[in-house]
């Protein structure tokens, strides 16, 4: 059944009030749907510090950003590689030496569809630790700031978690055994999900409130994505895709996002993002959650599996 607590258009920025005084911290922001997000959260009066790999383009996205919305945009940018644990701990120094407060701290960067099985520096394939293991960490050492705001973590999975496996391959992580772009891809989203979920149990025995841990997903939407990591052919298959109803602006896609950061009184234990057709465009609301995102060992299992990988007890 579609979620009409929007109405029939579902969330839109509309909804959106003043946001002068929120800080919020945005993974992979210097392009598609974290771009989208940090123009729209901007134009609210918001701050947004940028974590991005790139700092060619977080210049540019800054200058286009400052064009657009005026000189007095409060954006900023601090480099990150979530594919270097290294690099995210010094990232993550920085945020909390230069920003007082989070009010989300929006898990926005992914890599997609790795045609041949990459390592990250740290031995991890690359995609898992993109995905997963560098947000995961992210996530650790900003925890303690996001809760002193009262702040939300937001975790843009993906339809993804529906394909492959369905679970975690603790027998093989980094996949030495049988490779495929898909999968890999969609062990990785899963196990965001799974970190998230996990975490909102984490927090509920604890007694621990101040914290929302919020999952969406974009939908179908045109970003670079793909394009940027995927093989020849599935670059040619998604570029013809684009060409379709079935794919949305990036802007539309970045809504789920900055509603699970800044909406009220929205499910915890819940996915949300297009409701249209597979869930792929549409108004925004909440969609179906397949139970194998929460199944409980697999959850606990991965937590430890996690801390162990990025050397990081986090224990809420």
């Amino acid at each position: 059944m579609a979620d009409t607590t929007f109405g029939p258009r579902g969330w839109t920025p509309e909804r959106l009030g003043d946001l002068s005084g929120k800080t919020y911290v945005i993974t992979g922001a210097s392009s598609g749907t974290g771009f989208q997000a940090t123009r729209i959260l901007l134009s609210r009066g918001a701050r947004v510090v940028m974590l991005n790999r790139s700092p060619e383009k977080s210049r540019a996205a800054i200058d286009a950003l400052k064009k657009e919305l005026g000189d007095g945009a409060d954006v900023a940018f601090i480099r990150m590689d979530l594919a270097s644990l290294a690099s995210v701990r010094a990232a993550a120094a920085e945020v909390l030496r230069t920003v007082p407060r989070i009010d989300a701290l929006i898990n926005n960067a992914a890599i997609a569809q790795v045609p041949t099985r990459q390592l990250t520096e740290d031995g991890f394939e690359s995609q898992l630790g993109t995905n997963h293991f560098g947000h995961f960490l992210l996530n650790g050492l900003l925890f303690e700031r996001i809760e002193e705001s009262r702040g939300r973590i937001v975790v843009v999975a993906s339809l993804g978690y529906n394909l492959g496996l369905r679970t975690i391959n603790f027998d093989d992580l980094n996949w030495e055994r049988g490779y495929r772009p898909n999968t890999a891809y969609s062990q990785s989203k899963l196990a965001q999900m799974m970190f998230a979920y996990e975490l909102q149990d984490r927090l509920a025995a604890a007694g621990r409130t101040g914290v929302q841990v919020l999952v969406c997903h974009p939908g179908s939407s045109a970003t670079s994505l793909i394009s940027t990591s995927g093989s020849r052919m599935t670059r040619l298959a998604w570029w013809l895709m684009t060409k379709t109803p079935l794919v949305q602006s990036a802007e539309r896609g970045a809504w789920p996002e900055v509603m699970r950061a800044t909406e009220e009184g929205l499910e915890q234990r819940a996915l949300y993002g297009p409701t249209g057709f597979m869930q792929m465009v549409g108004p925004v609301g909440r969609g179906r959650l397949n139970p194998h995102a929460h199944d409980k060992p697999v959850m606990q299992r991965l937590w430890d599996v996690s801390e162990q990988a990025v050397g990081h007890r986090w224990a809420p």
